[in-house]
């Protein structure tokens, strides 16, 4: 069993399981019943995705300096004790079922949820 780190929108893969969008916002123009159709979500997991202001800074990180300066500030918000509790569930879950975190970018390399990954791998979760 495993945890997908996946692009919203992209056409799941066969077992990937149950997708939580990690977003701020939900995608635009999109009815809210066609979301799991269209292979953006089917629950919404907006606790996991960057505060709103920290969302803005890692849109303007334009050098590897500005990414690492958010990583640390994505880090330190994932690491209040509610979101912590979070990120060990789906750890421990990996371990029983599939699932898969997803966000809208299209380089995961330069996305938070290329952090999810590391946090959670942290945690002792099977990642894909």
């Amino acid at each position: 069993m495993s945890i997908f780190i996946v692009q919203l929108g992209a056409p799941r893969k066969p077992g990937e399981g149950p997708r939580l969008g990690t977003v701020r916002r939900p995608p635009r123009g999109v009815p809210k019943t066609d979301f799991a159709r269209l292979d953006y979500y089917d629950v919404w997991f907006p606790n996991l995705s960057p505060s709103a202001e920290l969302l803005r800074e890692a849109h303007g990180a334009a050098d590897k300096r500005a990414w690492a300066a958010f990583t640390v500030k994505f880090r330190r918000e994932m690491s209040a004790p509610d979101r912590s509790r979070e990120l060990d569930l789906l750890a421990a879950l990996s371990h029983h079922t599939n699932l898969s975190l997803g966000c809208y970018c299209r380089d995961e390399s330069r996305c938070h949820r290329s952090l999810l990954r590391a946090l959670l791998a942290e945690r002792g979760a099977d990642v894909v």
